[in-house]
């Protein structure tokens, strides 16, 4: 109980972090604070930031919960009996700027019974992709990862690239990044440290990309996308099906869907345009030239 506890703080701590770099580099509008309780045991904070400089929508979610899991849920977890509990932060950022990449993090600690393990990580969606940020945003993750095992990388690299796939559209959700669960309680400085790091792998692109001219094509463009992220956010996230099975307080578990979006039967783009290019990016790639 007593690593329970430790986890439970320090993603508390990671939200208000996270929150304040967020704020300060957004510099016009604040995070909103929204308490829960949920009824099964426990709760959270959920916090928003709207119609920012930077961000149309930043959610910044911590929760901690605990009771009793649904039999046919409970057989798909490791450990023993119903009781289980679980914290951690969950985060997804849509900027306003189609140049500015949207980012999801997600750091959390769950444990069933007496058996206690550690899921996370983090990925990037761009719709103007440029390969100094997409390289940027992996270095920082392998730089994170060789700190505490070389294995690290290649394995939660993949892990990403299979995890955050849309097979009914053939390509991946972005250009990856690192993501990992089940992990031994043994890896908890791992995880605190590639959780501090978040900001560290967003911010800098954020600075590139701000200033960067755009219009309406661009806009269009980008709610289309964003048409995939919500795809993968219900059908597939395994973070919104835990929330959903678990009675989860559903505002908070929904808040990653972006504020508008759109969808148009069979979009099609000029041949060498950058929203024709974008698909060449969606899939696994070697981007460190690792082997």
């Amino acid at each position: 109980m007593e690593m329970q506890a430790e986890a439970q703080a320090f993603f508390e701590g990671l939200q208000t972090r996270i929150c304040d770099g967020l704020e300060a580099e957004d510099a016009s509008a604040r995070f909103r604070g929204d308490a829960w309780q949920r009824p099964g045991g426990g709760g959270g904070l959920s916090r928003v930031l709207v119609d920012g400089a930077i961000f149309e929508k930043a959610g910044v979610n911590f929760s901690s919960v605990h009771g009793e899991l649904k039999p046919d849920f409970a057989a798909s977890l490791p450990g023993d009996g119903l009781a289980f509990f679980a914290c951690g932060v969950s985060l997804v950022l849509h900027p306003k700027s189609p140049r500015v990449p949207t980012v999801h993090a997600n750091f959390r600690c769950l444990r069933r019974g007496a058996t206690l393990w550690f899921g996370g990580g983090a990925d990037l969606t761009p719709y103007y992709p440029e390969r100094e940020d997409v390289l940027h945003f992996h270095r920082t993750w392998k730089t994170v990862c060789d700190r505490h095992d070389p294995t690290f990388h290649p394995r939660f690299k993949k892990w990403c690239d299979d995890y955050f796939y849309l097979p009914h559209r053939g390509e991946t959700r972005g250009i990856g990044g690192i993501f990992f669960d089940q992990l031994p309680s043994a890896h908890f400085a791992f995880v605190r440290d590639a959780a501090d790091s978040f900001l560290d792998a967003y911010l800098p692109i954020v600075r590139r990309r701000k200033e960067e001219g755009w219009g309406e094509r661009e806009r269009q463009f980008q709610l289309l996308r964003r048409g995939r992220y919500v795809e993968f956010n219900l059908l597939y996230d395994r973070g919104t099906m835990f929330g959903l099975k678990t009675d989860g307080r559903t505002e908070s578990i929904l808040m990653s869907l972006p504020p508008l979006v759109r969808w148009e039967y069979d979009a099609q783009f000029p041949a060498g345009s950058r929203e024709a290019e974008l698909p060449s990016w969606l899939k696994p790639r070697d981007w460190l030239g690792e082997g």
